[in-house]
């Protein structure tokens, strides 16, 4: 069957949008082992490895829960798991993925409250806390941020907010989305203070889209104990009962977690901090391309830049969906669309993953000859400026 039905390149295909990310040939051969019996003990061998390493990569010494799901998934175990009907949560409009956590807990019968925010800076601490001291009744019983808003290419300032909450003095739990920053962008959830981290498998894990993460604190376990959303599949309690033991109270996504098993290796032989500052270095380089260019970064305040992805706005008049288009066809390159309002006006170039120096450099080139063949206002050398840094600081 031909799953890609656009006209056939030589090469390899440049995946460059924000996640899914670039899928390592070692983990793709993890992914074609042989599925194991998932009762049997050599799978408690490899659940209880997998359920201990993966601590890491939150650094957390608390449990870390893995659903055959998609980053949605981890959202709503993340609510369900401990809100009640009409509980009141504080969350903050940081871009499209926000916007649609919101949503989500409409529909369960939550009330969430936005903060309004302009999609071009991250989560606003001195705001956070500014509405929870006004909150004198303790109504508000979670705060929820996304850590990296791959709408926008914004990150929020989790250890910042968790200081906010607790000058406030307010007892409300701190849920984070960190989908397209875990394994890319430093976090720390017990440190920060984080009672439930939301994560998934696509993006800086290295993975194909399939599992979701929540890594959970006493504090929000406890909290699990009465609240009264419906839950049944998302359910923390019996989650963690089997995980004792390695196993899952269900069939479990066996070849995906040979692949995570795998992926978690590659991350902790290349050292977290290493990782850390490779994307920093690529986005970095990115960022300076754009700028000679002469475009405009979507994120506004280069202390909320994400290290993931850089959202690029072109000129007025100009169609970034067209771009796009331009880019796939005749240089067989993938870049991520504008969503929400900023659809068509911005394009984003995802540096997250599996990639290193001169994949950069050649994802930079296919910008570059596709603002030219698509007749985008710029200047050249954006290319040049990005290997000028790369090279200074490989």
């Amino acid at each position: 069957m031909a799953y890609f039905t656009t006209k056939t390149s030589p090469g390899r295909h440049f995946l460059q949008i924000p996640g899914p990310s670039n899928v390592p040939d070692r983990v793709l051969r993890a992914l074609d082992n042989p599925t194991m019996d998932h009762r049997g003990p050599d799978f408690g061998k490899l659940g209880g490895q997998i359920l201990e390493k993966i601590k890491g990569v939150f650094n957390t010494q608390s449990h870390v829960i893995i659903y055959p799901a998609s980053g949605t998934g981890a959202w709503e175990a993340a609510l369900v798991n401990t809100l009640s009907p009409g509980d009141r949560v504080l969350m903050c409009e940081t871009g499209w993925f926000a916007s649609l956590w919101r949503e989500m807990a409409e529909r369960l019968a939550l009330r969430p409250e936005f903060l309004q925010g302009d999609w071009r800076r991250g989560a606003e601490p001195s705001e956070i806390e500014a509405y929870l001291r006004a909150d004198k009744a303790h109504e508000i019983k979670a705060v929820a941020v996304v850590h990296n808003e791959t709408s926008t290419g914004c990150t929020s300032r989790i250890a910042e907010v968790r200081k906010a909450i607790d000058a406030a003095g307010h007892p409300a739990l701190l849920l984070v989305d960190t989908i397209s920053s875990l394994g890319s962008v430093d976090y720390r959830h017990d440190e920060w203070g984080v009672d439930v981290t939301v994560a998934g498998s696509q993006k800086g894990l290295m993975l194909p889209p399939g599992l979701s993460f929540n890594a959970v604190s006493a504090k929000a376990l406890k909290a699990s104990e009465t609240a009264k959303l419906t839950r049944s599949f998302w359910d923390w309690k019996p989650m963690i009962a089997s995980n004792a033991t390695g196993f899952f109270p269900y069939t479990p996504a066996t070849n995906m977690l040979y692949a995570l098993d795998t992926a978690l290796d590659m991350l902790f032989e290349e050292g977290m901090e290493n990782v850390f500052a490779r994307h920093d270095r690529m986005a970095e380089a990115t960022r300076r391309a754009v700028r000679a260019w002469g475009l405009e970064i979507q994120c506004q305040e280069p202390g909320h830049y994400s290290p993931v992805l850089t959202a690029v706005r072109v000129p007025e008049g100009h169609s970034a969906n067209g771009l796009r288009a331009t880019i796939l066809e005749k240089f067989n390159m993938s870049l991520g669309n504008g969503l929400g309002q900023l659809n068509d006006k911005v394009f984003r170039i995802g540096h997250l993953g599996d990639v290193g120096e001169l994949h950069m450099v050649g994802t930079l080139s296919g910008v570059e000859m596709g603002l030219r063949a698509a007749g985008i206002p710029h200047k050249p050398d954006g290319v040049k400026a990005a290997m000028d840094y790369i090279a200074g600081n490989a």
